[in-house]
């Protein structure tokens, strides 16, 4: 072969280049993108301050009700001889993955 192209530069051609921002050729820019990640944080703040002014439903809805289906579904599967004891230490045991969600 007398082409000094070797076969990664090969593969690549009629590729267009990426560009150094992905995001220019939607117009995004480096301030947008800023903006939208402030909005995104500021949302998540707003989010857990508002979680004491929702109404008691909404509360309920977003910090206890999806652990307590999960137990409830384990709990009607397992039929434990002392359902309480096994609905608590369940809710102890996996309260850290929903803590976060909250």
């Amino acid at each position: 072969m007398a082409d000094d192209h070797t076969e990664a530069e090969q593969s690549m051609e009629g590729h267009t280049p990426v560009a150094e921002n992905p995001h220019a050729e939607y117009g995004l820019t480096e301030n947008i993108q800023r903006i939208v990640e402030n909005e995104k944080s500021g949302a998540e703040k707003k989010q857990k301050v508002d979680l004491q002014a929702l109404p008691t439903r909404a509360y309920l809805d977003q910090t206890v009700v999806p652990i307590l289906l999960q137990g409830l579904s384990v709990l009607a599967k397992e039929r434990p001889p002392n359902p309480i004891e096994y609905l608590a230490a369940f809710l102890l045991k996996n309260k850290g993955q929903f803590e976060e969600r909250s």
